[in-house]
Order: structure tokens, then sequence, then C-alpha cells
């Protein structure tokens, strides 16, 4: 990079006041400006709370648009039954409510730009209006069949993967590639390196001057700390996290023990569950080894029917036997190869993709964590222990209400068919929740 677009960058940082040195970030900006001038459509891509609304302004601040009309849309924060009136307008009379017809942001936006944030959450059919935007520069209003025209540059951002909606058809490809003649893509908080640093100082002489104090400032160790944390919600989250330390701590030097405080809880470095993140109910490790118990008594149980039905058979040869008992491994999918093969305690594998690999405590199964597969078959089988079968009845609620009682999907969670799934709730006499 040449000394003139470096300093048009550091322009532009302090316009729009853009704090960092972050070479991902340093690109981004310079794409920005490049198609500025143009009328392309730009998709900005980033993570919750790293800024993109930023990108947009930019965009249009430095194209010739910059005298029209700049709207930004949260369409995450529309609803579905009213986004269309609320883009494209609509005419008196056209729905229940509609007293008198309205202008769209499409139509009222004419001649600048509009920024449709969160993209992704914008319904299909939606979409399909969109791309006859974006293709000719054309809309209906909800209620017309009159044809109107528009001259309006589109900026789209998003947080999630397109690519992912597009497969499972909730969006449209044909518009993503529209609409991403040019992507640009914001690094998160913690792809910037001590970017973080310099935004916790800015935030902190800001707070100052808000509340009259004087401005919190980090120790090494509290930097290291620092740096060190993931920063899921991004830049808000580092400005919420800097006006909590601002407004309560009467100490303005901020060691490493006291930011801590104000750091979640939950180590941003662990694994999280694989799947939807917005799943309101999750399995512990406990939970997991009960299922794999549950699974190897079953599997004992049935191998100890089988057997004694092939040994009561009197008038079978000894192939018939040996047959039986080759059918019998074949059966059960999951046993392992052999009897005197060993259970690993410490690492339990699940076959649910919700689940990660659990640990489980040392201590509790022995300083070996192996069970001969023999050992749990006596102990399930003399026990007859009544809290397994609750706790089975507590994993198989918990994966109905998780999926909204669609069986079908509570049985993959919990890794068994939906025929078993039928007889456990029949057995148990679960009722629809």
């Amino acid at each position: 990079m040449d000394y003139r677009i470096d300093s048009e960058i550091q322009s532009v940082k302090q316009r729009f006041e853009i704090i960092g040195n972050s070479p991902k970030l340093n690109n981004a900006i310079r794409i920005a400006m490049q198609v500025a001038p143009t009328d392309m459509s730009v998709l900005i891509q980033g993570e919750s709370g790293v800024g993109k609304e930023s990108f947009s302004k930019i965009i249009h601040t430095l194209s010739q648009r910059k005298h029209g009309q700049f709207i930004a849309i949260n369409c995450g924060a529309i609803p579905e039954g009213t986004i269309d009136s609320e883009l494209f307008g609509h005419e008196k009379g056209s729905f229940t409510g509609a007293h008198e017809a309205r202008k769209g942001y499409f139509e009222v936006t004419n001649g600048g730009t509009i920024f449709l944030d969160e993209i992704g959450e914008m319904p299909v059919s939606t979409q399909a209006r969109l791309l006859r935007v974006l293709e000719n520069g054309e809309f209906i209003k909800v209620g017309s069949s009159k044809v109107q025209k528009t001259n309006v540059r589109v900026i789209a951002a998003t947080n999630v993967d397109l690519h992912e909606a597009i497969a499972e058809n909730k969006f449209r490809e044909d518009l993503y590639y529209r609409l991403n003649t040019v992507p640009i893509q914001v690094p998160s908080l913690r792809e910037r390196g001590e970017d973080v640093l310099l935004l916790f100082r800015k935030f902190a002489t800001d707070f100052s001057e808000t509340y009259r104090t004087k401005p919190a400032y980090l120790t090494e160790n509290a930097k290291q700390v620092l740096l060190k944390f993931r920063f899921p919600g991004n830049i808000r989250q580092l400005k919420n996290l800097v006006e909590q330390i601002s407004v309560l701590e009467l100490e303005r030097e901020i060691d490493a023990d006291t930011l801590i405080k104000y750091l979640p809880k939950t180590d941003s470095y662990l694994p999280a569950l694989v799947g939807k993140s917005d799943s309101k109910e999750q399995f512990s490790e406990r939970d997991i080894l009960y299922k794999v118990l549950f699974d190897m008594k079953r599997d004992m149980s049935e191998m100890k029917t089988l057997i004694h039905q092939i040994l009561s058979e009197e008038s079978g040869s000894r192939s018939e036997i040996l047959s039986k008992h080759e059918r019998l491994f074949n059966e059960i999918e999951d046993f392992p190869e052999s009897n005197t093969e060993k259970f690993e305690a410490p690492s339990v594998k699940s076959t649910n993709p919700l689940l990660l690999e659990s640990t489980v405590d040392h201590e509790e199964y022995g300083e070996d964590n192996s069970y001969e597969v023999e050992d749990i078959a006596h102990e399930t089988e003399d026990s007859e222990d009544l809290s397994l079968e609750k706790k089975e009845k507590e994993m198989i609620i918990m994966a109905l209400r998780k999926n909204n009682n669609k069986r079908k999907y509570a049985a993959q969670d919990l890794g068994i068919s939906e025929r078993t799934l039928y007889r456990k709730i029949k057995q148990y006499e679960i009722e629809s929740l």
C-alpha cells in the first residue's frame, strides 16, 4: 500500500471515527473507498457488533449520491406481514388498516442509498421483489398493479452465512449473486489484535467526558487479559464493558482482577455445542453418559434374550446356533466387536450431532476409567435402577421441548429411531408438550 492510499484511509478513519490499524480493517476501508464512486451493489459481511453500518455510510458519503437521502433499515426488526409495505409502499384499502396510501422506502430514497441490514432475515417473498428492483429498477406497491421506477443504490449487510441460508431455501441464490457484486468482509474484534486497546482508551475517554470523571486505564496484566478475551459481541460488547467500568469503579487504574469481574463468566475459548446457538435446552455431561448406559443396557438385554431363545431350541443343530450367534452380533450395531472390549468413560462420543465430546470425572469411575462390558451388563441387570428410567424420561421430555414437540427431530437429537421414541413416549405416558 503506497503512502497516498494509506493517507486517504487515515483521513476516512478520522472522518467516520473509526479506531484501529489492523491490516484487515484497512483493507475493508480501502475496498469501500474504491467501490463508493460506482453504482455497484455491495454486500457487507461480518459478525454482529463489528460496525457494518459505518461502512455503508462511507460508501454513500464518498459516492455521487452523497446529496441524496440515506436510509438504514434493519430487515430483522420489521414484521414479515408489513415489510413489503415498508419497503415498497401500499395503496389505500390494500389491507386492513391501510386507511391511506403510503410511500415505501424505495420510493422515498429515489436518487439516494438504502442500507438493508440483516438481509438474511428478509422473507423469501420480499426477496423476489427486491431482486426486481436490483435488476430493472422497478417495484409495485402492495395492492397496486402499476409498475413504478426508482433509482436507488442498495447496500446490504448480514452476520449469517448466506450460503447455508441458500442451502436451507431461506435465501434466494440469484439475489445473493446480485447483491454480492462487491463483497466487503469486516473483521471481528478478536481478529484486530491490539486495536482492542486503542478502542478501550477511546471509549474510556468518551465516557470520562460524559460522566465527568477521569478516564479509566489498564495495567499491563489487564491489557493481556483484554487481548486474550474473544469478545463475541465485538465492539458493541467492548463499549458496554468500558461504560460499566467507568461508572462503577472508583479507582481509575484497572488491574486484571478488576477487569475479570466485568467479563462474562463463561470462558470464550471453551468449545460450544455444535449446531444452532439459540437452542434453549442443552445436554450435560451426565446426560450424555446416561444415554450411553441406556443404549448399553438395552443392547445387553436384547443379547441375553436372544441367547436364551437360541439355547432353548433343543431341536436346533450346532450350525443353526452358530448362525444365530452371528445374526445376534450383526443386529447390535453399536455393540463392541468383542465382549472384552472396554468402555472408556473419560471420553464419551455421542452419535448425536448436537453434542460435543464430553469428559467425565475420573474419580467417579475409578482410577483406570474403564469398565468391562460384562461388568456393565451385570450392574445394569442386577440394579434395575429406577433413577435411570426417570432420567431417560427427563431426556425425552427435554428433547421434545427443545424441538417444539416435533418427534422426528427429537429422535435425531436423542440418537434413536422415531419408532423407539414413540414406544418410549407410550411407555412413560408422556403427553404432548
